[in-house]
């Protein structure tokens, strides 16, 4: 808590680089207006606030300005989380398969903290990673969703899902949209309708028998 009496929470993104973190984080007005950035660990902090049905609450997120293309992040990105985005881009199968790296090393640092796995850019035709292949966040208990953050589609699920478990209010809501950059794209709704339904019906499928823990 700040002085300020509104609850704060460090907000972990994470995922490979060209995921679209960056750009991400970049849509809430508010957050790049007041960004910091913390030249220790090569980090940018993005307050995040958001107005909710029990009052404004903010997510600093921290973002990697592309730390992560030199390897791991350092534990002190890591270190008092208290929740995280693990993010990949639905249009590069890489991506995705490096996700459960991710996972590892957020969860040895923080554990039991809530996590929304979110796709990327799937406002791009040609999707790689489709909805059956995508079982990590059933396997680990995450939260998924597909987004595409050029056009802001779905740009607050992951906020509301994380401020819910966090608050322990399973009903909260916003109760107003953030400012966010207008859609630098146009996503094709009856494509993204198609997508929650396979999401769907994905969900009801068995979970595939690996002996790897991937």
């Amino acid at each position: 808590m700040a002085d300020d009496g509104i609850p704060k929470f460090k907000l972990v993104l994470v995922g490979d680089g060209g995921t679209g973190k960056t750009t991400f984080v970049k849509r809430h007005l508010s957050g790049e207006f007041e960004k910091k950035y913390i030249a220790t660990i090569g980090v940018e902090v993005h307050p995040l606030t958001f107005t909710t049905t029990k009052g404004k609450l903010v997510f600093n997120t921290w973002d990697t300005a592309g730390q992560e293309k030199f390897g791991g992040l350092r534990d002190g990105y890591y270190i008092q989380g208290k929740c995280a985005i693990i993010m990949f881009d639905v249009t590069s199968r890489i991506t995705y398969k490096n996700v459960p790296n991710w996972h590892r090393d957020l969860v040895r640092v923080c554990e039991n903290i809530p996590i929304v796995l979110c796709g990327n850019k799937v406002d791009i035709k040609e999707r790689k990673v489709k909805a059956k292949t995508i079982t990590f966040h059933r396997k680990k208990n995450l939260q998924y969703y597909d987004i595409s953050a050029k056009s802001n589609y779905n740009f607050e699920k992951p906020f509301l899902w994380l401020a819910r478990k966090l608050t322990g209010e399973p009903d909260l809501d916003f109760v107003e949209a953030p400012a966010l950059q207008p859609p630098e794209v146009q996503i094709d709704a009856n494509l993204m309708m198609q997508y929650n339904q396979e999401m769907e019906a994905a969900a009801a499928m068995p979970l595939p028998e690996e002996d790897d823990d991937l």
